[in-house]
């Protein structure tokens, strides 16, 4: 039986690099917070789909009447965001129930593809426990050390750019298994929901994803999503 399908949508920043006077998934381009934007790629791509929104706990009232002003039709679960994002997640996914599919976004990701969201969907629910996006590294890779007098070359470390590649959200999960991992401790390590899955064993997939899949956290970013909208 197919599984039922959710989105844990992470906006619980407050986007202090970002120097505006708002957290930077309620920045707005075409007059629609980036929050909806992304929102938007989600409904239109999965049907059905039951949305859990981790927001700032200040903000909470300000989506809900963002949602009412803007016409935002989509049933969705609001949560307060934790002290880190591995926090967050762990509050968001106590409204996720097992036995289902939850895809975990980052609310500032907002060019992903419908196309992209539904073959990771297809692959957790059919080949894996998890399915991760990544793109190749384009750029060459640097191993360097911070020192007094600047940054300086590590002395015989390279990286082989071939072999790395960048994490992308959504990173889509059966609930039961990721809410495991996510009942472990803290680990300053875990730095996106796939590394708390591979801490606990989980076996994961990874896929080509998407160049234009950005995350929105500075001014320059801002810009380059102007652009692109």
């Amino acid at each position: 039986m197919e599984r039922k399908k959710y989105l844990l949508l992470m906006a619980g920043g407050s986007g202090t690099r970002m120097g505006a006077d708002r957290p930077k998934q309620f920045l707005e381009i075409g007059g629609k917070a980036l929050l909806h934007h992304t929102l938007d790629r989600f409904i239109s791509a999965v049907p059905g789909l039951r949305v859990v929104v981790v927001l700032p706990e200040d903000w909470i009232a300000a989506w809900k009447d963002y949602c009412y002003l803007h016409n935002v039709i989509c049933p969705q679960v609001p949560v307060s965001g934790g002290i880190t994002r591995f926090h967050s997640v762990r509050n968001g996914l106590e409204k996720v129930p097992d036995g289902t599919l939850v895809a975990v976004h980052d609310g500032v990701r907002p060019f992903v593809s419908p196309a992209l969201i539904r073959r990771l969907f297809e692959e957790a629910d059919a080949n894996c426990d998890g399915a991760i996006p990544v793109v190749p590294c384009v750029d060459t890779i640097k191993v360097l050390d911070k020192t007094d007098g600047g940054l300086v070359r590590a002395a015989g470390e390279k990286a082989d750019r071939s072999r790395l590649y960048a994490a992308q959200t959504p990173q889509i999960f059966r609930s039961e298994l990721l809410k495991r991992a996510y009942s472990e401790a803290y680990n300053p390590e875990f730095t996106d929901d796939a590394s708390v899955a591979e801490s606990y064993g989980m076996a994961l997939k990874y896929l080509e994803g998407e160049r234009y899949n950005l995350k929105i956290t500075s001014p320059d970013d801002m810009k380059i999503a102007e652009k692109l909208f």
